[in-house]
């Protein structure tokens, strides 16, 4: 969306952050009550599965395993004591040889689309403080409470838009056929989540412009830093 032949487009990145900004600010302040109250009526058993299946949590714990497997598959088939541990533990070796192991693989441009994505997702919720709409919907109560660590005060953004957006925007750039398939698993698993009551549609909103962003960003990034090293 943002990247065109490894090239950041970055007029188009500013416009599609202005136009998401806009829309949170909207939701906020107009449409995420009725939205949400309106979505809510459509929660079963489908959308709670996906909301399930689909947790931020399980996308970092798989990739995170499935990278650390591909680590050891190259090593075993390397002389890895001789790269790695030849005068003791070395952790600048270990890591060296780890990128040069992973750096060119799809398992390792999904990771790390899916850490970069957390780690400012995970920033914004303390920082933002914006309560939950269990909240508003048993007590008609919301706002922002920065900052904050409490899950109830955490709403914004969502955590399984914004990393689901980073995996599958990342694989269907990596897999372009599959890209039709990956952009509708992305958006259903953001409405999940307004219609399990988790999160404002706004919430979603930023958490999916993130999770693009961010895929972009780290496809550019790695591809530049690869280029850097070669």
């Amino acid at each position: 969306m943002f990247l065109k032949d490894n090239k950041m487009l970055w007029w188009r990145l500013a416009l599609g952050a202005a136009v998401a900004l806009v829309l949170v600010l909207m939701g906020i302040f107009w449409f995420d009550a009725p939205v949400l109250m309106f979505m809510r009526d459509f929660d079963c058993r489908f959308w709670r599965i996906l909301s399930a299946v689909f947790d931020d949590k399980i996308w970092c714990g798989a990739f995170a395993l499935a990278i650390i497997v591909l680590y050891v598959k190259k090593s075993l088939k390397s002389d890895f004591k001789c790269t790695v541990c030849r005068n003791g533990v070395n952790l600048r070796a270990f890591f060296c040889d780890f990128w040069q192991k992973t750096k060119n693989s799809n398992v390792f441009f999904i990771f790390c689309s899916i850490f970069a994505t957390g780690v400012v997702v995970e920033l914004l919720k303390v920082f933002l403080g914006r309560s939950r709409p269990i909240l508003y919907e048993a007590l008609e109560f919301s706002g922002f409470f920065p900052p904050s660590v409490d899950w109830v005060f955490n709403s914004m953004p969502s955590g399984h838009t914004a990393i689901s957006f980073a995996a599958l925007v990342m694989i269907g750039m990596l897999a372009p056929r599959f890209r039709t398939a990956t952009w509708t698993l992305a958006v259903l698993i953001g409405v999940a989540r307004v219609c399990v009551g988790d999160h404002w549609p706004s919430d979603v909103i930023l958490g999916a412009f993130i999770g693009m962003a961010m895929a972009d960003l780290t496809k550019w990034a790695l591809a530049r830093m690869s280029l850097c090293r070669q």
